[in-house]
């Protein structure tokens, strides 16, 4: 296996973080959506000027998963806004998790998610959640892995395409 290195990324590593997030998610998930409405979506969430300032923004934690030396996926977490039926318990949200198909099945998911688990427990967050589009099982299946249960769904625009987004959450004890 190899040596899996996590590290809370700095303002100096917002343009890393914003070709990360664009390669990564063109990676995900370009193969079941149209071009267009990957475009649409690219620009408009994930432009550089928009991924440098929420690196740059303190309600967010940002951290980069690198193998020898080169960064190969990142995590946002975020502690604001939550879901409704989350209103009474104190959670951060794993706002996006990514890393690159190469490394897929090499452990960099499983370092970043024991990293995102470590800082909320830290934080003193009840819980931990996410949302995850329905159809990708094989990101649901790591979720469950890990503990986390399905609460609620919500739509999510990918450019004009409407899709479904599953909450999940992960209570700690």
């Amino acid at each position: 296996m190899p040596s899996i290195v996590i590290r809370i990324a700095t303002r100096q590593d917002a343009e890393l973080i914003a070709s990360l997030s664009r390669r990564t998610f063109q990676e995900s998930f370009a193969k079941f959506n149209t071009k267009r409405n990957m475009d649409k979506f690219m620009e408009v969430q994930f432009t550089e000027e928009v991924l440098m300032a929420e690196v740059e923004d303190p309600v967010n934690i940002f951290l980069l998963a690198s193998i020898d030396n080169k960064p190969v996926g990142y995590v946002k977490l975020c502690e604001s806004p939550k879901p409704p039926e989350l209103d009474n318990i104190d959670v951060i949200e794993i706002a996006r998790i990514y890393s690159e198909q190469k490394t897929i099945g090499k452990g960099v998911g499983k370092a970043l998610m024991l990293q995102c688990i470590a800082i909320a427990k830290e934080k003193k967050k009840k819980a931990i959640w996410l949302g995850v589009w329905e159809h990708n099982e094989h990101a649901i299946s790591f979720y469950k892995k890990f503990g986390f249960e399905q609460f609620s769904s919500h739509v999510f625009m990918l450019g004009d395409d409407a899709q479904t987004d599953l909450l999940l959450k992960k209570i700690f004890e």
